[in-house]
């Protein structure tokens, strides 16, 4: 299950797209730029995501300026966890992970302590746009600590995995799972060395894992068997994130979601330029997935999100006759 992709010529048959053709044909084609502000902020994502029903993580507030950057430790007194992102960052850069804090001590998932200053200085390089896109002047977003769910214990360390998926479209195309290890501070981030399992999109098993882009069978820190893991609540997942394509009016995104304990499926991001590993994780390409959508042409009616889904399921799973389970 777990076949690396070894050669060019596989690459090609697999139908694997490049950066160049993501850019040119998908994101320039079906992507409107008056749309980005939508994703590019994960506050205005999260507002359009609420306006829509989905659940996202509770907001404990924002910084906007240097002056206000030492109120953090009031803002953050009664919360036990909390997550501090620049509202405008990608790749996972500048997200800083607290999992307890003490008399001006915190503690990030790796158990590394950090001081107020640190938190401090943190903050004050995210408002001067070290980590956003293009280096503007950016915002502190702090949210609530996700509890993930208990189901992925041992797949993942020291952080909370993420469900990446692909829609075009409205339709989801491809899939992942994001699984934070040491290496990556317990981060989903797979260019940090979190571990990206690949998923089927038909049944929310796993099909293939890899870390730094090769392939792994267990998770290096836990030991865990990756191909045991089964992402639950599959298809309504699958119908959150494919209805990200009427929130935001973008053809092509990847939308990141996680399964909260209390909660249950959260959408945590929309990206309108979604990276390409999700290709090596899953072991396939997204060409003939896109081109496969791009023939069905625009009806007169379009489907809904569960019919998307539904159709998904269908065509791209591993096993072309293997529907998502309990679907409306």
């Amino acid at each position: 299950m777990f076949n690396r992709l070894t050669s060019p010529s596989k690459l090609k048959a697999k139908g694997i797209m490049g950066m160049n053709q993501r850019n040119h044909s998908y994101i320039g084609r079906y992507n409107d730029r008056s749309k980005y502000p939508l994703v590019d902020d994960k506050l205005k994502t999260k507002i359009i995501a609420q306006e829509h029903g989905a659940t996202t993580p509770a907001l404990i507030g924002t910084i906007g300026s240097q002056v206000e950057v030492k109120n953090i430790h009031k803002m953050v007194k009664d919360w036990p966890g909390f997550v501090i992102k620049p509202a405008q960052g990608s790749g996972g850069k500048g997200i800083l992970v607290i999992l307890s804090h003490k008399d001006g001590v915190y503690t990030k998932p790796s158990g590394e302590t950090v001081n107020e200053e640190d938190v401090e200085r943190h903050i004050s390089n995210t408002l001067a746009g070290l980590f956003s896109l293009g280096g503007k002047n950016d915002v502190a977003v702090v949210e609530n600590l996700i509890k993930f769910d208990d189901c992925f214990d041992g797949f993942s360390y020291e952080g909370v995995p993420d469900v990446r998926i692909i829609v075009f479209k409205g339709y989801p195309v491809m899939a992942m799972m994001r699984l934070s290890t040491s290496a990556s501070d317990g981060k989903a981030n797979l260019h940090q060395g979190a571990v990206g399992v690949g998923i089927d999109i038909a049944t929310g098993k796993a099909v293939r894992a890899v870390q730094f882009d090769l392939p792994v069978t267990e998770h290096p820190d836990t030991g865990k068997d990756l191909s045991t893991l089964q992402v639950p609540h599959w298809p309504k997942l699958l119908t959150l994130a494919s209805s990200a394509w009427e929130m935001t009016g973008l053809g092509y995104m990847g939308t990141d979601m996680v399964l909260d304990r209390e909660e249950g499926p959260m959408v945590l991001e929309l990206n309108a330029r979604p990276g390409l590993a999700i290709q090596i994780a899953n072991g396939a390409g997204l060409l003939p997935r896109l081109q496969h959508i791009e023939n069905l042409g625009t009806p007169k009616t379009y489907p809904t999100a569960e019919e998307r889904v539904h159709y998904a399921a269908k065509h791209f799973g591993v096993h072309a006759n293997e529907l998502v389970q309990g679907e409306s």
